[in-house]
This record gives C-alpha cells, sequence and structure tokens, in this order.
C-alpha cells in the first residue's frame, strides 16, 4: 500500500500533478467509453427490434461505426495513460498518440459519403494515414533496437575482443 502511494505521489509536485491529471482523465475515459458502449447497445437493439439492421443498407453502418470507433479510440487512449503512468517513457506516448490518429484518421475515411466526396480530400485523408503510418513505423522500435542491429553489434565487439592482443 505504501509503494503504491509512493508512485502515486511521485517525486515532485509536478509528478504527483500529473499523476493526478492522469487519474481524472481515465476516469472521464472510462465513463466516456461506457457510455458510448451503451449507446452503441442501445442502438444496435433498436434496429434489430425495428427490423431495420439490414446487412446490405449502406445507410445504417456509418452512424454505428462512428461509435464503434470512438469506443476504440477511447480505449486506446485509456490504454496509453495507462501505460504511461507505468512506465514513464516518452516513446510509449509518441507510438500511442501516433496510432490514436491513425485510427482517429481511419474513422473519418470510413465514415466518408463516397457520392459527395471530392478526390482531395479523399487523397488528403489517405495522405494523412499514409504519413502516420511512416511516422508509426519509424518510432516502433526506437525504445529497442532490433535484433539483426544487436547482433551486428555483438559480433563486432567479440571480433574486436579476439583481435585485441
Amino acid at each position: 500500500m505504501q509503494s503504491a502511494l509512493r508512485r502515486f505521489i511521485g517525486d515532485t509536485l509536478y509528478e504527483t500533478f500529473e499523476h493526478l491529471v492522469m487519474l481524472v482523465l481515465t476516469i472521464l475515459i472510462v465513463l466516456m467509453i461506457a457510455f458510448a458502449t451503451w449507446h452503441l447497445a442501445l442502438e444496435t437493439i433498436g434496429l434489430i427490434l425495428a427490423g431495420k439492421l439490414d446487412p446490405t443498407d449502406p445507410e445504417i453502418y456509418p452512424d454505428l461505426f462512428a461509435i464503434f470507433f470512438t469506443i476504440l479510440i477511447g480505449l486506446e487512449f485509456k490504454r496509453s495513460f495507462l501505460l504511461v503512468s507505468s512506465t514513464q517513457t516518452n516513446v510509449v506516448r509518441i507510438r500511442s498518440l501516433i496510432l490514436i490518429g491513425m485510427l482517429a484518421t481511419l474513422r473519418k475515411f470510413i465514415l466518408l459519403d463516397l457520392r459527395e466526396i471530392q478526390v482531395g480530400e479523399t487523397a488528403a485523408v489517405a495522405g494523412a494515414i499514409l504519413a502516420l503510418g511512416v511516422v508509426y513505423w519509424l518510432v516502433r522500435d526506437n525504445d529497442q533496437p532490433p535484433a539483426t542491429t544487436s547482433a551486428l553489434w555483438r559480433g563486432a565487439a567479440e571480433e574486436r575482443a579476439d583481435k585485441a592482443p
């Protein structure tokens, strides 16, 4: 109990403030996720009971997918808050933010109305997804070197050790 309290309080006043803000944000996001999940369940049940949930009707899915992606984005936010509070590394924050940006942009892309969309808007959303994907790929292993790189370093170090007098 004492160690958990010490971890929550932090070493400085700012760390304590940051932990408190993370706690409040986590609670708010959990409430938002619960409300959105409840709303999605009510919408789906309402469509089923009204006989309007037709798998071939594309008009129904954008609203349901919007709620679904909102829940996924909220879950990723909550996960990133829990990860940040447990690891305290900036790399996790960057990867989580990029992943959340990719989810939000993908949500926009899926919910586009193809009858009213301009080519430029489609290209802009696709470019944003591609750019976020490239940035995510660039920072994916930033916190630990790839296995091939570390193996090369070990091999080079062993060669130098063998050649040493």
